[in-house]
């Protein structure tokens, strides 16, 4: 068949956030011809949401920190059950790639000293996060486009990859399709780099839009690379909460960051309640001591008597706290609890947080320097994706490398904020090294059949020639049913069964959605692809919980409240069967060098 346009390059990169820009740059700097496909228009990236900062031991605003403590802090956020490596390697390279981002026009707060600023987060033992008011995503994403645009690189806009090829067992490039028309595209390729992002869409009360659909997961999956950690599902703490039509919609981190309190319908300030017994010493003991820590945030001084304030426990704590205040009944008019920051100067909470005061002000018709906003959580980041090697950032395909959030393993069993950003450049930067190298051992372009050109046309087609079938998007909002009420914050094995029973359903009524009308602007016929994938995620996530008897970081069960230390050497894998089924192992951690463990055990480390 000849009704595609086809286009050779040396690495394709799938997906144009932070990651994506980041891969291609670095394979473009070896000389390489570079592609890089974006679902959405350039600069439209889920990036810009990473609103806080970029976590990173500068030591800018703390001489305390370093390399060792962020690791620490990511090993004990993500419950040690993190790729101990892609942990490290993300610690010590963090700076270098922030300076890098400053090097290429990135412009930070500074402090009076003129030096990157860097704010309080949740889990960080020090202020780490390097920032740009609360646009900070938004400010990664300008500096690596306008990096990119003039590093040479060809960009595909508003294109969706629907399938990876290969050549036996090795990548040999991707098909896909443009979105505005429908017109199909063949990209020829080396290596390819997957930085797609998430799967937020596969739940109904998300931060994220409509791009994250689980692509890369299911690419992946699709081309015989495994998946773990996909039980672990991070619900932001707040999100707004109203009106409905924004509900969802990311309230950043950098509230708390910069002193914003969470409390009640009763105006308790209740997150002392909910502190791990193991980590409270970490935070204040009473309102007067949490005061003093938001003195010091006031005032730029830096305090060392005493602990961060409760509203900065890791987002997987703050999360279940206010679901079990709304629960309890102390929930604010909306469904969610009041987060305050209106105690504050105005001026200064518009200069510190602009976003923030415009977000609301424009949706919600709330001026935050006068009340509370009203949050609760929202489905935000997933932990798990992609099995990778830390190091060169590629899957066990070989040729396919993955960066990012459809990644897995840098994060263990919960993120810490601001770890997205340095996540998204470290190994963005590494993943393309990965893939030029690759590439450039590789001599010619790999092989790719008509044949599976013409399934891949084929399989994107057959809802077009339906004449009956389901419609997309009721079968889509089956989909939000089965994970908002069976892998949501809390799960029990009742639920998750009755969830995986209902998705096996689901997955058969997929086979025969219909898309009518034709290829051009048919927004349900782009549903009908991304709901495979979205379904494959739904499952991988549903099968890990069950299969994870205890609790740990993002991953509650009701039914094993506790976590079992047993469980800590192991991941959750998840891979497709001979048979196309989807089959789950347990796989033993790496083993960590008796220098980290060091590191881990003790409560202040001297850094290097």
């Amino acid at each position: 068949m000849s009704n595609y346009e086809t286009r050779e390059h040396d690495v394709l990169v799938v997906g144009a956030g932070g990651a994506g820009l980041r891969a291609a740059i670095e394979a473009a700097s070896k000389g390489l011809r570079v592609a890089l496909v974006c679902k959405s228009l350039l600069g439209k990236a889920h990036t810009v949401m990473a609103e806080g900062g970029i976590a990173a031991a500068m030591a800018t605003v703390d001489s305390r920190d370093g390399w060792q403590t962020h690791f620490r802090d990511t090993m004990i956020g993500g419950k040690y059950l993190n790729n101990w490596r892609m942990a490290q390697l993300h610690a010590q390279e963090a700076p270098e790639c922030v300076t890098e981002l400053e090097r290429w026009g990135a412009v930070f707060d500074r402090t009076h000293d003129g030096k990157i600023l860097q704010r309080a987060f949740g889990g960080h033992t020090y202020k780490r996060l390097c920032h740009v008011g609360d646009r900070t995503g938004l400010e990664l994403i300008r500096t690596l486009q306008d990096k990119g645009v003039h590093s040479g690189i060809d960009v595909y806009m508003e294109c969706t990859i629907s399938k990876l090829l290969k050549d036996e067992d090795r990548i040999a490039g991707a098909f896909g399709y443009f979105r505005e028309d429908g017109r199909y595209i063949l990209f020829r390729a080396k290596a390819v780099v997957l930085a797609t992002g998430g799967v937020g869409k596969a739940f109904l009360v998300t931060s994220n839009s409509w791009e994250y659909t689980a692509d890369g997961h299911a690419l992946a999956y699709d081309a015989g690379a495994d998946l773990i950690d996909m039980e672990f599902v991070q619900f932001h703490p707040t999100g707004m909460v109203a009106p409905t039509g924004v509900r969802g919609i990311l309230v950043t981190e950098a509230v708390r960051g910069e002193g914003g309190i969470l409390r009640n319908s009763l105006g308790e300030r209740f997150m002392w309640k909910y502190l791990p017994e193991a980590l409270k010493n970490d935070y204040a003991a009473d309102e007067a001591e949490a005061k003093l820590w938001v003195e010091d945030t006031l005032s730029g001084k830096l305090r060392t008597d005493h602990r961060r304030p409760p509203e900065l426990s890791t987002r997987d704590n703050v999360a279940r706290a206010i679901y079990q205040e709304v629960k309890a009944g102390r929930g604010s008019p909306s469904g969610g609890v009041f987060l305050d920051i209106s105690y504050q100067p105005a001026d200064r909470v518009k200069k510190k947080l602009p976003s923030m005061y415009h977000q609301f002000k424009d949706l919600a018709d709330v001026d935050i320097t006068k009340v509370p906003m009203e949050v609760g959580p929202t489905m935000h980041y997933i932990m798990g994706g992609i099995r990778v090697d830390a190091d060169t950032a590629e899957s066990r395909v070989p040729g396919l490398f993955a960066a990012g959030e459809c990644s897995g393993g840098m994060h263990g069993a919960n993120r810490l904020g601001g770890n997205s950003l340095s996540d998204l450049i470290v190994f963005g930067r590494r993943a393309g090294r990965g893939a030029a190298t690759y590439a450039s051992n590789l001599g010619t372009l790999p092989r790719i059949s008509d044949a599976e050109v013409n399934d891949a046309i084929d399989e994107l087609e057959a809802p077009l020639k339906r004449s009956e079938g389901p419609n997309p998007y009721h079968v889509q909002k089956k989909m939000y049913e089965i994970t908002g009420e069976c892998f949501s914050i809390f799960r029990e094995e009742g639920d998750l069964t009755k969830g995986l029973r209902l998705m096996e359903e689901l997955k058969e009524e997929i086979k025969r959605v219909r898309g009518p009308g034709g290829k051009a602007y048919n927004p349900g016929w782009h549903l009908c692809r991304d709901l495979r994938n979205l379904a494959i995620a739904a499952e991988a996530i549903g099968r890990s919980a069950l299969s994870r008897r205890e609790s740990r970081g993002a991953h509650s069960r009701l039914d094993y409240t506790e976590t079992d230390e047993k469980l800590g050497h192991e991941n959750t894998s998840i891979f497709r069967g001979p048979d196309g089924s989807m089959h789950l192992e347990k796989t033993p951690l790496p083993e960590m060098p008796a220098e980290l463990k060091e590191i881990l055990k003790k409560k202040e480390v001297a850094h290097a």
